[in-house]
């Protein structure tokens, strides 16, 4: 336009200003003679505001501070989601969280994350335009929740759904304060269930999976359905950004009732404790085992003082199922282990030898010192057909390696970067105690080893940084 003369200009801006008002007239004209909507259709857009109207007024903001010596650095590349910048410097900074809650009950018990209030001095809670004073009733930890009571009743409340009838594809809501900016509702799917991203203290995770968008600020909020029901805490999102991009995580409201009623009622929690580590179930290892279908985990050791060895259980068994349900997978098996009541008596169903049988087992109480029994592992002469040296594992080096005293096997010096031992996952430092169940102390010992294993792969127990897991290897011919 720059290039064409005034007059013209004006008349190629009125012409197309007639051109616009007419099209203007013709699609209101079109518009006023459209019909009434159909029959049996609604007037009304679909809307989840009786939702929102519902669900709102029973979320709240959650405040807390604390006096640190130095400042901590936050990166949100992955991981939780909340806070403030940090106040103040030196020895007198303050440091500031802010997250969201649920009110549960009518007295005014909260339910929120316990990364939120973690070492805080003060806590405080926005509901509607007043600001409460907050006391801690109970924090967990493992779980990444806690409980929160102000001195108000006849509160607003959301009941619990039953997050273990909630189905992939389901839609949800979330709703928090995300940055501070003000309560916010997100709608999105339900993603995935049973989801872990090894982020809480304790890894009792079994997170729901959510693409509804949820940012810093949103943790404890409440993740709800279409009928207004609390199906999940909004707990960590996985970002590469800071910020949401679709892939957040909530507590699954059940596992959120047994914690919470537990913290009300006598301050902590209370779990299961069974005294095994397990690992994954693959392919080859269920042909090591004379295991036919590829069902439940493989326990990889056992605590000789805990409830499991008690009552027979092995490095090498396969449990199937826990009180007749059949068993996934290793996290989901844990958190119905902690799920338990200590004291109870429980039924696995392990195979052992390619025969099945019941074990019967009464669980003790999980607490620090046995935690480290009960997990989840991650998956010379004759070193040239296992792509690897070792040597005998000393006492001094059994130090060095900070093992156990009195633990035998063959440290793995140097691994064939493509050699079999590589292909399988092991690493030097590690320690081979067994090659297929027959327990190998010298070089001499890995040749009639291997051979027991005939044309399947060799079973071997390392035991890694104390932490023992099955591996198979497929020696060179």
């Amino acid at each position: 336009m720059k290039h064409l003369k005034p007059t013209l200009m004006y008349t190629a801006l009125a012409l197309a200003a007639t051109i616009f008002l007419a099209g203007c007239r013709q699609e209101s004209t079109h518009a006023s003679s459209n019909p009434a909507p159909s029959a049996g259709l609604s007037s009304r857009p679909l809307s989840y505001a009786d939702v929102v109207d519902h669900v709102a007024p029973a979320v709240v903001t959650v405040r807390s501070s604390r006096r640190v010596s130095a400042p901590q650095q936050f990166p949100f590349l992955f991981g939780r989601f909340f806070g403030l910048p940090n106040q103040g410097g030196g020895e007198n900074q303050v440091e500031r969280a802010l997250g969201s809650g649920v009110i549960v009950r009518s007295d005014g018990h909260i339910l929120t994350n316990q990364h939120v209030i973690s070492g805080a001095q003060d806590i405080k809670v926005d509901l509607g335009h007043k600001t409460y004073s907050a006391k801690l009733v109970g924090a967990d930890a493992p779980s990444d929740l806690a409980v929160l009571k102000i001195d108000a009743s006849n509160l607003p409340v959301l009941s619990l759904g039953n997050s273990d009838q909630v189905k992939v594809g389901d839609i949800c809501l979330a709703v928090g304060n995300p940055l501070g900016i003000g309560e916010t509702v997100t709608s999105g799917i339900i993603s995935a269930k049973g989801r872990r991203t090894g982020l809480s203290n304790g890894a009792f995770e079994d997170f729901l999976q959510t693409d509804a968008p949820i940012n810093q600020g949103n943790s404890g909020g409440a993740l709800v359905n279409t009928t207004g029901e609390l199906i999940g805490i909004n707990s960590q999102i996985v970002s590469t950004t800071g910020g949401n991009i679709g892939l957040g995580f909530a507590i699954p409201s059940n596992m959120a009732k047994t914690v919470m009623d537990q913290l009300i009622g006598k301050g902590k929690v209370s779990r299961g404790h069974l005294g095994v580590s397990v690992q994954p179930l693959t392919s080859d290892l269920a042909a090591s085992l004379g295991v036919k279908e590829e069902q439940g985990v493989v326990v990889n050791s056992v605590d000789p003082n805990g409830p499991a060895a008690k009552a027979g259980l092995q490095a090498g068994d396969v449990i199937t199922a826990f009180n007749g349900k059949t068993v996934e997978d290793g996290n989901s098996f844990r958190n119905e282990i902690a799920s338990a009541a200590p004291g109870s008596e429980i039924t696995l169903t392990i195979a052992r030898n390619g025969k099945q049988q019941d074990a019967h087992v009464k669980l003790e109480e999980l607490n620090e010192s046995n935690a480290n029994s009960q997990g989840q592992s991650g998956g010379g002469s004759n070193g040239g057909r296992l792509g690897l040296s070792v040597e005998p594992l000393t006492p001094d080096l059994a130090s060095q390696l900070g093992l156990r005293p009195g633990t035998q096997g063959l440290v793995v010096e140097a691994i064939d970067p493509g050699g079999p031992a590589a292909d399988a996952g092991i690493k030097p430092g590690d320690v081979i105690e067994q090659i297929n169940r027959q327990p190998v102390k010298s070089a001499a010992d890995v040749g009639p080893a291997l051979a027991r294993s005939g044309s399947r792969p060799a079973l071997l127990l390392i035991n890694r940084q104390g932490q023992a897991l099955f591996a198979t290897i497929s020696p060179r011919r």
